[in-house]
């Protein structure tokens, strides 16, 4: 008479126990498909990664994922899903939320290292993240073209030799504005700003690397040598008393115009006389106010304030008589470049080709014999511009120019083939 009576009760308690005990086995399940998804995620990343790398193909989805959750020990991948085995099993709940898990870990795996096949260098060398560019977050937009502002982050390090840096020249440094044309490489603008360094502040050496932040570490050798390291080989230096334009600094290209002779040559420094202050020492001034929110002063290469002044030239021997002779030269300064030659090296940037300076190392291809013999052209499929020995310049040599170890070589041609030409004779 109970029974019925019974099953009607223990209906309702069983149905509360089945609804109890699956959010439990779907927490399982997660903890299960994580704990075996480990090794097929392992290997749907390996896939990805080496197909997408060595062959550029993308691996299907699909079969990474049958094969992850094969390897997770379920047979037959997907194919478990339909299976009563598992599906009508007791803690079916448990197990197929474990297979649909170690298929979306596998999926989201293989994804991750697809991107990272093809974006990974194929050749990774230091020289191969030189070439990179910066990040598009430091570019900024300055006088109608896109510019980056390099910062020197930390202090300016002593070079490991080398005398220490003064603490102002330290600062100069450190405080000095750094802005070079966005579209350079990494590489690039090391070199440009150690150029910079060395030209503006006339130190000994310079070392700098930049990330991909703009972010620069420099390391710097104080000036030695004074003058004799600013006269180049075969120059000589020669001060004379003369009006002097406003403006003229160091390199600047001028002409001195003597009783005798008119002698080229290239600044190597230049003082105007300092003008005498015609305020009585007695009179009191108001102090200055030192504006501290206002930015730092850049760093320029000094110039003359014009009048009369003290010039000093590298020129050659022959030129150095007529110079000591003359009583009143006049200085006239020659421009430096032509709008010509501007657009010219533009042009070649915008066809693809990149200019560089390499030294012909000793015993390398190109040691002691010509360029015509070395089939520059043909083999490296660069262009060799001008060739710098310690006789002087060869401009636009020709084929039967022999070039020696030491010799620098400005090449011209697309910077994959000057990077192969760089590690054949560099």
């Amino acid at each position: 008479m109970y029974c019925p009576r019974a099953g009607s009760d223990l209906l309702p308690a069983t149905q509360d126990v089945d609804m109890a005990s699956l959010p439990v086995e779907v927490l399982m399940g997660i903890y299960l498909g994580l704990l075996v998804g480990v090794i097929p995620a392992l290997v749907s990343w390996a896939l990805g990664f080496s197909f997408k790398y060595f062959t550029g193909i993308t691996v299907p989805g699909f079969g990474v994922v049958v094969l992850a959750i094969a390897l997770a020990g379920v047979s037959g991948g997907l194919m478990a899903l339909a299976d009563k085995s598992i599906t009508q099993a007791p803690n079916a709940e448990r197990v197929i939320t474990a297979i649909i898990l170690v298929g979306m870990v596998s999926l989201y795996a293989h994804s991750k290292g697809d991107q990272l096949g093809a974006t990974f260098p194929k050749r990774l060398s230091l020289q191969g993240l030189r070439e990179k560019k910066l990040s598009a977050d430091v570019v900024e937009f300055v006088g109608g073209r896109d510019e980056v502002r390099i910062r020197i982050v930390g202090d300016v390090a002593d070079m490991e030799g080398y005398p220490p840096l003064s603490e102002p020249l330290r600062a100069d440094i450190r405080n000095e504005e750094w802005r070079f044309p966005a579209d350079l490489r990494i590489g690039e603008l090391e070199r440009r700003m150690e150029e910079r360094l060395k030209s503006e502040f006339d130190l000994g050496d310079a070392s700098v690397s930049i990330d991909e932040q703009g972010q620069a570490t420099v390391v710097a050798a104080p000036p030695f040598s004074g003058l004799s390291k600013r006269v180049g080989d075969n120059r000589h230096a020669v001060s004379v008393e003369a009006l002097l334009p406003t403006g003229l600094a160091r390199n600047d290209e001028v002409t001195v115009l003597t009783e005798d002779a008119q002698v080229r040559g290239t600044v190597v420094s230049a003082r105007s006389d300092p003008v005498a202050d015609e305020t009585p020492a007695e009179t009191p001034t108001e102090p200055e106010i030192a504006d501290t929110d206002a930015p730092p002063t850049p760093v320029r290469a000094p110039t003359t304030d014009g009048g009369e002044g003290r010039l000093t030239v590298a020129v050659t021997r022959t030129d150095v008589q007529p110079l000591l002779r003359s009583a009143r030269p006049k200085v006239v300064v020659e421009p430096r470049g032509t709008h010509r030659e501007y657009e010219l090296v533009s042009l070649l940037r915008r066809a693809g080709n990149r200019f560089r300076r390499l030294t012909v190392r000793t015993d390398g291809p190109l040691d002691g014999t010509t360029l015509r013999d070395a089939h520059v052209r043909e083999t490296y499929d660069v262009a060799i511009a001008a060739i710098r020995t310690p006789d002087g310049w060869q401009v636009a040599p020709r084929g039967d120019a022999v070039v020696e170890a030491g010799d620098e070589l400005y090449a011209i041609g697309r910077r994959t083939d000057l990077d192969a030409f760089a590690e054949a004779v560099a």
